[in-house]
């Protein structure tokens, strides 16, 4: 009897094939933009992925600071923290939160994204995320994306 036999394949550190890759997020919407980057992180547009692995690639954002948000997200959206000490809770909103410090917008959302585990600890640690149009990781050969492409 001839048939055809697909073996499963599992990707696991060795095995997984990691990429640098550079996404522009000038005029991108924030959440868009942040669950196709959290499914780059994660390797779930590979055909090897594995849901235990770290077999995603490495994400470096450039200009953070040209990042959309629509409707009025901008004063209504609030990043609520909590010092640990009673009466500690602090709120910004994303206006406070962006003249602060841009690139975390874009960290916090991605972060959401992930998984909420020692694997998920790991993939942040794959995300950089820049305010300007340089970046520092110029010797890894990102390669450009366009997240418009992705599905």
């Amino acid at each position: 009897m001839n048939t055809l036999s697909y073996k499963t394949v599992s990707a696991n550190k060795n095995t997984a094939n990691k990429e640098w890759l550079v996404v522009d997020a000038d005029g991108q919407t924030l959440g868009r933009l942040a669950s196709k980057i959290a499914m780059l992180i994660r390797g779930k547009y590979k055909t090897n992925f594995t849901p235990h692995v770290d077999c995603g690639d490495n994400v470096v954002v450039i200009n953070a600071e040209k990042i959309n948000l629509t409707g009025k997200k901008w004063t209504d959206k609030s990043y609520i923290r909590h010092t640990g000490y009673p009466g500690g809770q602090r709120s910004l909103t994303a206006t406070e939160m962006f003249e602060k410090d841009p690139t975390r917008l874009i960290e916090k959302a991605v972060k959401g994204m992930l998984p909420k585990n020692k694997l998920g600890s790991a993939l942040y640690r794959n995300l950089y995320v820049y305010a300007g149009a340089e970046h520092q990781h110029a010797a890894q050969n990102p390669k450009a994306i366009n997240v418009n492409d992705l599905r």
